[in-house]
């Protein structure tokens, strides 16, 4: 988006280090509310180095008037090399989602700045070489940014609600004691557990998912575990496998005071629609029960552990 001030009076004056500044600023928060919908892993002189590259074009477009700048090609172009040195996609089709979410985003953050301006100040308004520029001050850019991004993050939960359960399944597969588990697990917003002494992220993965890692009298009697009762474990399986327990306290419609048995995992890798992430701290509650009636996942996996 290309803003600029001007001074109005027997010359037009345009600050071209305002517009530079302006333009830097708009796209770094762009960029950041991009990468946050798209749940990338945003660094910030990543982003910086995207936002400058987009307000260099913005200064070069405004001095030069080339009719090859404001080609759609270009444009595209641009867009994608910003969207390449900010997030540095690994896949094409994460390349292409992350270019339509910078478009939709500016667009939004464009309307909402252009219609502030308007507002405040509209007889002083012009657009010169393809630059909206007029006497209105950052202030009035302030309150547009901050508008579209309440607007954007709205927008965001309402299509949120409107997933069905088939769309927040993914696949993981988590290593646990040199071997692996893969499953289905359903993204559960409302999974916010952590491992109390670590603050680690936990996982809720069915006990059935352990049958081959850890012996079968210790799964079938998680609640005497947990209750304190080791009757019927085997010594040799007491001596192996109750220190590597962790206790973690949970709270659910069902059940306000539960408490979860879980295991230290090696590693987590979460594909969702073909975009993998890599998680190397994570705790694995193991889950007594079945959490589906038709096995359609039998993990649950928090949206926090993604972001």
């Amino acid at each position: 988006m290309l803003c600029g001030r001007i001074l109005l009076g027997d010359q037009m004056t345009v600050y071209v280090d305002v517009i530079f500044l302006e333009n830097i600023i708009i796209n770094y928060i762009i960029l950041y509310v991009t990468g946050i919908i798209s749940k990338t892993n945003i660094k910030q002189l990543k982003i910086l180095l995207g936002s400058i590259i987009g307000a260099t074009y913005a200064i070069i477009y405004y001095i030069l008037n080339l009719k090859i700048y404001s080609s759609f090609i270009i444009k595209i172009v641009l867009s994608i090399i910003i969207i390449y040195v900010s997030f540095n996609p690994k896949k094409f089709k994460i390349l292409f989602k992350q270019v339509i979410l910078f478009y939709l985003i500016s667009f939004v953050f464009a309307g909402a700045t252009i219609g502030i301006i308007y507002m405040v100040n509209f007889q002083n308004i012009t657009i010169q070489n393809g630059v909206l520029v007029g006497n209105y001050t950052i202030r009035t850019i302030l309150i547009g940014i901050i508008i579209a991004y309440f607007l954007v993050m709205i927008g965001e939960k309402i299509i949120k609600t409107k997933f069905s359960k088939k769309d927040m399944i993914c696949d993981i597969e988590v290593s646990f004691e040199n071997k692996k588990i893969k499953t289905k697990a359903l993204i559960d917003t409302g999974n916010m557990l952590k491992e109390p002494i670590t603050n680690t992220s936990v996982i809720v993965l069915e006990y059935t998912l352990f049958y081959d890692i850890i012996p079968k009298p210790i799964l079938d009697n998680l609640e005497n575990i947990l209750g304190g009762d080791l009757s019927k474990i085997p010594k040799d399986l007491q001596t192996e496998y109750i220190s590597k327990f962790r206790v973690i306290p949970f709270s659910s419609l069902g059940k306000q005071n539960g408490i979860l048995l879980g295991v230290k995992g090696e590693n987590l890798i979460v594909n969702i629609n073909e975009e993998i992430k890599k998680i190397d701290k994570v705790i694995i509650g193991i889950y007594n029960k079945p959490l589906t009636k038709n096995g359609e996942y039998k993990g649950l996996l928090g949206l926090e552990i993604l972001n």
